[in-house]
Order: structure tokens, then C-alpha cells, then sequence
């Protein structure tokens, strides 16, 4: 997929190729990322973008015309259909399920804000969707495009060393990750679950399953809120509550 990023610190974008997934991914021709400055669209000799908020107030606003001049031309390559995004703390919470359906785009193009915010009427005209990190204020959106960049790298076909990687995630099911270990056996005093190491896949898939539940439920028991166990998910999680009572573990 090709991803365009719109702004002011192209050089800051781009760093999140040369490493990671993202490197994997577009060293594999599975992603291309492009960034686009807005300041080559202004149109003064200053290439200034932004200007003082109308009604007052502290700091700067982008303005509408080189961001929309930005988006035409990164849209002229990519394709009049393209979703735009733009990264905003006001806009809905990233997680794993967009990732997952951003994935599945051929071409994105993602603006990022800085100073006080973007001229609402480029928003209005031309983004398509919102997206945000979290409840927080970042000094821009290029981190969050970074973040978006690395989420769904991982994702695209033959990314990962292992297809199967992705789909074990947290959240890719709406539970968080059962633990993992490796060598040594024995790390200071703690052993890994003899379970990890009888050998049998089904007792082992079943332990695994039951720690992402009792994880969940330790950790995030609103993800369970919106998920609709089955009978053995359910039985699993009763014996995972029971022996936190008791003050055992398995």
C-alpha cells in the first residue's frame, strides 16, 4: 500500500522506515511512504502555512489552502477515492480494529496537525476520518503517524517473519496477549509453566487462552464488556478467577 503523510517535518516521518516492520515492509515493496511538505504550497516567499486564530487567542492555525493544495496533489497519484486521515486528539481512539481495515486500503493519506490545530473548514472539506492516540496532546501528528505507519506494516501480507504473529496480538481477538517466555528455564529463581514444555499443543493452546482471559480480566476488564464468551472461554475464566482467590496461578 503507499501511504502519503502531509507535514511540516517530512524528515521526522520518513525515520520510521529505517527501522522495524516498517523497513521490512517497504524493503518488500509491501508499503511505500511518501511524505509531502505543505510548505511548498504556499504562497509566499516566507512559506509561511499558518496565521493567527480568528476571535483571538494563544498560538497559530494552519491554514486551509496549502494543506488542500497538498491533499489534491497527493491525491492526483494515489486516486480521487483515497481516505484522508487526519492524527487529532479529538478524533476516535486508534486500536487494533483500525489497523486491521486501514490494512486493507490500497493508498492512505494522513495529515498531520501542529501549532494550535488545522482551519476547521479543511477539515470539514477534505478529511474523511479523525483518529486519535489517546486522551493527550502531542506537539504534532506526525508521532501518531508514526505509530499509524508501524501498525500497519505489521499487517500487510509477509510483513512478519510468521503469518500467524499478528493474529496473537493483543486486541486482535479483543484479549490482550497470554504471557511468553524462552530460555533459560530457570531465570533467577523463576521457572517457565511446565505446561510451555510437556509438549502437548492442545493443554498448551488451553493454558494460553485462559492466561489472555485472566489477563484481560486483571487488566482490562472493559474488553471483556464488549466480547461474547463461549462456553469453554467462559469455564477458563472461572478457573483463572478461582485460582487468583485461592492464590495459586497455573
Amino acid at each position: 500500500m503507499r501511504i502519503e503523510i502531509i507535514t511540516l517535518f517530512p524528515e521526522l516521518v520518513e525515520s520510521v522506515t529505517r527501522s522495524g516492520m516498517p523497513r521490512v515492509a517497504v524493503e518488500q515493496d509491501a508499503m511505500a511512504v511518501h511524505c509531502t511538505n505543505p510548505r511548498d504550497f504556499a504562497r509566499n516567499r516566507w512559506r509561511k502555512v499558518d496565521d493567527r486564530p480568528f476571535g483571538g487567542g494563544p498560538g497559530m492555525v494552519m491554514q486551509a489552502e496549502p494543506l488542500a493544495l497538498a491533499i489534491e496533489t497527493a491525491k492526483a497519484g494515489l486516486g480521487p477515492a483515497t481516505k484522508v486521515l487526519m492524527m487529532s486528539p479529538q478524533g476516535e481512539r486508534l486500536d487494533q480494529q483500525w489497523f486491521q481495515r486501514l490494512s486493507l486500503e490500497a493508498g492512505l493519506i494522513v495529515v498531520c496537525g501542529r501549532y494550535e490545530g488545522v482551519d476547521e473548514r479543511l477539515v470539514k472539506a477534505a478529511v474523511d476520518l479523525e483518529l486519535s492516540l489517546g486522551d493527550f496532546v502531542l506537539s504534532g501528528g506526525e508521532l501518531a503517524a508514526m505509530v499509524l505507519i508501524d501498525g500497519i506494516a505489521r499487517l500487510l501480507p509477509g510483513v512478519l517473519g510468521h503469518a500467524e504473529s499478528a493474529g496473537q496480538d493483543s486486541f486482535s481477538k479483543g484479549l490482550l496477549d497470554h504471557p511468553h517466555y524462552s530460555r533459560p528455564v530457570d531465570w533467577r529463581g523463576q521457572a517457565v509453566p511446565e505446561v510451555l514444555m510437556c509438549g502437548d499443543h492442545a493443554r498448551q493452546a488451553r493454558w494460553r487462552l485462559k492466561q489472555a482471559l485472566g489477563r484481560t480480566w486483571l487488566r482490562r476488564p472493559d474488553l471483556l464488556e464488549n466480547l461474547e464468551l463461549d462456553a469453554e472461554q467462559q469455564t477458563l475464566l472461572r478457573e483463572f478467577v478461582a485460582e487468583q482467590k485461592e492464590g495459586g496461578g497455573s
